[in-house]
C-alpha cells in the first residue's frame, strides 16, 4: 500500500512537471495544462503506471506531430494560427474515455476493459499522427464517406500514408498493455485493431457530424476514442478465447 501511494505521489509530480513543460513550450494553454495534470493523476490513481505512460507517449507524439513543419501547414492552409496550442477541451476530449474505461476496470477487474482503455488511447494517438502527418505526406486524399478526392486537412479525408500513420500510432500504444493484462496477446491485438478502427471512425464522424456542425473537434475526438475503446473491447471478446 505504501509503495502504491508513493508511486502515485511520484507520478503526480511527474504529471505536474509535464504540465508545466507543456505550458512553457506552448503545447497547452493554462487550462489545458491544469487539465493535463488532473488527467494524469486520474490515470495513475485508477490504472497505475502503464495507462499514464501510454497517455504520456500520446502527448509527446502529438506535440511533435503537430509542430512538425507547422509553418508549412500554416502556409498551405492545412492548419490555423494557434492550432498548435491545445486547450482543456482537447485534453478531455482525448483522455476522458480512457478514464471512464478505467473506472469500470477498477470495479470489475477484467481484461476486456484494459483492452478498451488502451484502445481508446491508441485511437487518439493514431488519429493525431494520421491527421498531422497525413496532411504533409498524403498527397491524394479521398473522403472516407464518398471515396471522392478531397483537399488535405479536410474533415473526413484519408490517405494511404495517413492510414499507415494511424496503424503505427495504435501499434505504439499496445506494448503498454502487456505488463498488466492477463491475456496479453489478445489484449495487444485488440488494442491495435480497436485503435485503428477508432481512427477511421473519427474520420467518419468528422465527415458527417462535424462537417454539419453537430459536433466540434473535441467532441469528435471524444466519440472516436470512446467508440475505438468499445471496438477494442469487442475485438478482445471475439478473439480472447482463441489467441
Amino acid at each position: 500500500m505504501v509503495a502504491v501511494t508513493a508511486g502515485i505521489i511520484f507520478g503526480s509530480l511527474v504529471a505536474l512537471m509535464m504540465g508545466v513543460c507543456a505550458y512553457k513550450s506552448r503545447a497547452l494553454d493554462l487550462k489545458g495544462s491544469v487539465s493535463g495534470v488532473l488527467l494524469g493523476v486520474l490515470l495513475l490513481y485508477l490504472g497505475g503506471l502503464y495507462p499514464f505512460l501510454a497517455m504520456a507517449l500520446f502527448v509527446l507524439l502529438g506535440v511533435v506531430a503537430t509542430k512538425y513543419r507547422f509553418e508549412y501547414k500554416l502556409s498551405r492552409g492545412l492548419s490555423s494560427s494557434g492550432e498548435d496550442v491545445r486547450g482543456a477541451g482537447n485534453v478531455w476530449g482525448n483522455g476522458l474515455p480512457a478514464v471512464l474505461f478505467l473506472i469500470v476496470e477498477a470495479i470489475v477487474h477484467r481484461d476486456v476493459f484494459w483492452a478498451a482503455t488502451f484502445a481508446s488511447i491508441a485511437t487518439v494517438t493514431g488519429d493525431t499522427l494520421a491527421s498531422e502527418l497525413g496532411k504533409i505526406f498524403g498527397k491524394r486524399p479521398i473522403m472516407i464517406t464518398t471515396l471522392k478526392p478531397a483537399k488535405p486537412g479536410t474533415n473526413g479525408a484519408v490517405s494511404l500514408p495517413g492510414e499507415a500513420f494511424a496503424l503505427l500510432g495504435a501499434a505504439l500504444i499496445a506494448p503498454f498493455s502487456l505488463p498488466i493484462a492477463t491475456h496479453k496477446l489478445a489484449v495487444a491485438v485488440a488494442v491495435v485493431i480497436g485503435g485503428f478502427i477508432g481512427v477511421n471512425l473519427d474520420s467518419i464522424i468528422g465527415a458527417t457530424l462535424e462537417n454539419r456542425g453537430l459536433t466540434n473537434n473535441n467532441g469528435t475526438n471524444f466519440l472516436a476514442a470512446l467508440l475505438g475503446g468499445l471496438a477494442g473491447a469487442l475485438v478482445f471478446v471475439v478473439i480472447g478465447k482463441t489467441v
